[in-house]
């Protein structure tokens, strides 16, 4: 089905179009991250248990001198990290911006202790501007803002002759770490509007509701099931765009998390008074008994200050739309407008 009015209200409200059946225009097709087989995933309930499972999935994977890490100054990549052998390249990416977040520190301290192979990646705008194209025409629809860096990183591995990653995605969604969507028992209005990552009304001149989706989670007295929406939206649209940059640049990749599930109910109390991801913060001390666990922070990404002055200029975009919009919204707003722009032109 082509549908141009509901892959741009969906992609704004969610980053990426989950049915694979509608697309923007003709002859454009996309597709989304497909969930492990159960078969695949093991019931966790202790850190012995992730240790094993992390070691022998690593161990199962990893190719000498063939295979790096994306190291980032939180935990997730962090415990990975312990497991690699001395000389195993480590990347971290900085944005070029000013007062932009800067993990390098953090990163090299986990490096130094296991003897691994710290190389920065450095993100500039032109970085973005450069591979966006690349990235629309192979994914065949506008993307998050991640896979420019993903995709930078890879081709950049290969260049120094690496084939493989291993990464750290996954543990948020499996482990409790989104502590700000899982803080409180939403209503269902409530989360509505606290997800959608760009209320399509307020962006489109013509929207199209996109709340048929929540719908399906929507519990009696008007609250919502968010632990199953964030299951089957979130992660699905997290792993989808390193799905893409990794396609793209050909690079095999492993998420030992993903191989993993808690054996016992989220302990929610536990999340919302002050320990997200609280088995992992316990591996991570294990894994680095010196090293104070860190504050969570989000993929690096300038938005802000690369966007600051940004407003779509195409007719689908209400006038000035983005005059209130964080960086990462107009991130959203911006790469639709390059999308239709080279769709316009032929291009895709």
């Amino acid at each position: 089905m082509i549908d141009k009015l509901y892959c741009m209200s969906h992609y704004l409200a969610f980053r990426f179009i989950k049915d694979e059946n509608i697309n923007f225009f003709d002859g454009l097709s996309h597709t989304v991250f497909k969930p492990r087989d159960e078969k695949e995933i093991a019931l966790v309930s202790t850190i012995d248990e992730m240790d094993s499972i992390i070691r022998a999935k690593i161990n199962e994977f990893y190719a000498p001198n063939k295979t790096a890490i994306l190291l980032s100054g939180g935990i997730d990549s962090a415990i990975l990290a312990s497991y690699l052998p001395e000389g195993t390249k480590a990347y971290t990416f900085h944005c070029l911006a000013p007062n932009a977040i800067d993990e390098r520190v953090q990163a090299r301290k986990y490096c130094d202790i296991y003897q691994l192979d710290h190389e920065i990646i450095e993100m500039h705008w032109s970085d973005f501007e450069e591979l966006t194209p690349e990235i629309l025409k192979a994914d065949g629809v506008p993307f998050h803002s991640i896979e420019v860096q993903l995709l930078k990183a890879a081709k950049y591995a290969k260049s120094q002759g690496i084939e493989r990653f291993i990464i750290g995605e996954s543990a948020d969604l499996i482990f409790g770490g989104v502590d700000k969507l899982i803080g409180k028992d939403w209503n269902f209005e409530e989360f509505y509007n606290r997800y959608n990552f760009v209320e399509p009304s307020t962006a489109l001149k013509n929207p199209i509701s996109v709340k048929d989706v929540y719908e399906k989670y929507r519990l009696p007295n008007d609250k919502i099931d968010f632990l199953t929406f964030m299951d089957e939206i979130f992660s699905i649209e997290s792993s989808t765009s390193y799905m893409h940059a990794f396609k793209i640049a050909r690079i095999e990749y492993l998420d030992p998390y993903t191989f993993m599930k808690m054996a016992l109910p989220l302990d929610l109390n536990r999340v919302r008074n002050g320990e997200p991801k609280y088995m992992v913060r316990e591996l991570f001390a294990k894994r680095y008994p010196n090293i104070e666990i860190p504050t969570k922070i989000p993929m690096p990404r300038a938005t802000n200050q690369w966007l600051e002055n940004y407003k779509p200029t195409r007719p689908e975009f209400i006038e000035n739309c983005t005059q209130y919009m964080t960086g990462d919204q107009k991130w959203l707003c911006w790469c639709l407008e390059q999308f239709l722009n080279m769709h316009d032109k032929g291009e895709l």
